[in-house]
């Protein structure tokens, strides 16, 4: 948090009670000022009404009551992270530079280079300078391994760990995995207060459940509500690798709550508050948690190894949707669509193509791309998959031996979402001067999109001038002919399916035909 935030909120927490104050002033002085035949004339009162009576409210008595023990259990197990943190020239603008984008903003809410860092005020210095902040973590065993998230403690030279009995424990830190943003710190104890794992894969939206942590520098903070939704997309703008399967929650959390814990009914941790989404950077209703299927996973192999060596297939893939199923034969909408393989990859030594569509991992049903993205990336550097493939209406088994992470840019991203003529659009050829102020790679070949017209169907479609046009209906175009022929031979009334790379990558677009 900005130094300016943190003396602007206390600032009206200071007013408010000012305020307050004032007014009971007031009304003291009148009183001590009216007459006394004033106050004998007041009005007599009846006593008020009796509460309702516990048989009435058994159930909210109950509830109540239910809630109290289980915070009551979970509390001493959640813990506040003090870091001293080195923060270096490039962490500093990435203070000032991270993206800001209206009500999309997604900030951690902690950390060396978060835009809403809960940090002390009066630290910044010019060139390397140290900074204090205030996170969340979790015991998860009773020897004093704690869970939180990489961004509290990332840069850390210095960690403390308060408990809520104002126990103050110095902290090591056993590893750290800035993919799933989670970290692994540990303080010397026994028979420490710890929460048990749940298991995530159980949830349902509208299930109950409680968020623990320190937000805004007030620690040990209970709130409630519900699960809002599940298996949520990583909305990373700047690392569309970090695997997604978010819980959505409407317990409110807020700056300071990052490495908290999220627990269901029974006082199971079943994932790790990690961020909101907020036009403001404060709680609007929507926090989000990382699931206990990849929290436990990613903490296991921390305490084993120190590290996280994450595998990768080496492609790109986005979700099959209603719009696109029927260019690839498939029935239902379900899979990861693969729009892109990498060269000299894993995915393509072991066969995979684009437009291959993955529809099971190791024998499960793979629903979309999130959910294979966040599978491979529990996997290690040197396992091999089994894939269950669709291709042209087949169904393969397709073996993958993953490659590492830091391999030669090989990365699963799961993207999300989704004469002009009558798609919109006029086309350009690849020429050498193009190719260079677009920064192609060689081996892209096809159609550069020269401008869009609003509200047409490539505009629907979301392409953009700049955009490159490499397939129609999983056709290759290798220049503007091409992808103009390929495009005016589609049946009038009927969908166009183009491939296109943009910003780095290859992705599936499905063009609607006007109807005007």
């Amino acid at each position: 948090m900005q130094v300016g935030k943190v003396k602007s909120l206390l600032t009206r927490r200071v007013v408010i009670p000012a305020i307050v104050a004032g007014s009971a002033l007031s009304l003291c002085a009148y009183e001590v000022v009216k007459p006394g035949s004033a106050v004998m004339a007041a009005p007599a009162y009846t006593s008020a009404a009796a509460p309702l009576d516990d048989n009435s409210v058994g159930a909210l008595l109950s509830l109540d009551q239910a809630m109290e023990t289980l915070a009551a259990r979970v509390t001493p197990a959640v813990v506040n992270v003090t870091v001293t943190s080195k923060v270096n020239a490039q962490q500093q603008a990435g203070d000032d530079e991270d993206g800001q984008e209206g009500q999309q903003q997604m900030p951690p809410m902690f950390g060396p280079g978060s835009p809403f860092g809960q940090f002390m005020p009066g630290q910044r210095q010019q060139g390397p300078a140290i900074e204090h902040g205030l996170g969340s973590g979790v015991i998860i065993s009773p020897d004093g391994y704690i869970v939180t998230n990489n961004h509290v403690i990332d840069g850390a030279i210095d960690i403390h760990v308060t408990m809520s009995n104002r126990e103050v424990y110095s902290a090591k830190l056993i590893g750290a995995d800035p993919l799933t943003d989670l970290a692994v710190i540990k303080i010397d104890g026994k028979n420490l207060p710890s929460v048990p794992w749940g298991d995530s894969s159980k949830l349902r939206p509208g299930q109950l459940v409680l968020a623990f942590g320190n937000p805004l520098g007030f620690r040990f903070t209970v709130t409630r509500g519900i699960i809002s939704a599940l298996n949520r997309p990583n909305p990373s703008g700047s690392d569309r690798h970090k695997p997604g399967q978010f819980i959505q929650t409407d317990a409110a959390i807020n700056q300071g709550n990052s490495g908290g814990a999220l627990v269901d009914a029974r006082g199971e941790l079943i994932g790790i508050n990690t961020f909101i989404i907020s036009p403001t950077g404060s709680f609007a209703g929507m926090g989000f948690a990382i699931p206990e299927q990849i929290v436990q996973n990613t903490v296991n192999t921390l305490i084993r190894d120190g590290k996280v060596n994450h595998g990768v297939m080496g492609v790109t893939i986005a979700d099959v949707t209603p719009d696109n199923a029927k260019f690839f034969q498939m029935n239902k909408a379900v899979g990861a669509l693969v729009s892109d393989v990498a060269s000299d990859s894993p995915g393509s030594k072991a066969g995979l193509k684009t437009g291959d569509v993955i529809t099971a991992f190791n024998g499960k049903e793979v629903s979309d791309a999130g959910e294979l993205q966040a599978e491979v990336s529990q996997k290690q550097a040197g396992d091999t998959i089994q894939l269950g493939v669709a291709r042209d209406g087949k169904t393969l088994n397709i073996p993958v031996t993953l490659a590492p992470l830091d391999g030669k840019g090989e990365h699963e991203v799961a993207q999300n979402g989704p004469g002009k003529g009558r798609w919109g659009m006029s086309l350009g050829s690849l020429t050498p001067d193009v190719r260079n102020q677009l920064q192609l790679p060689q081996n892209v070949q096809g159609a550069v999109i020269q401008d869009v017209r609003s509200g047409s169907p490539a505009d629907n479609a979301g392409l953009q001038s700049g955009d490159v046009i490499v397939s129609v209906n999983r056709k290759p175009t290798t220049s503007a002919s091409d992808a103009a022929d390929a495009l005016k031979g589609v049946p009038s009334g009927q969908d166009a399916l183009v491939l296109v790379w943009s910003q780095g990558g290859n992705s599936f677009r499905v063009l609607h035909p006007s109807n005007g």
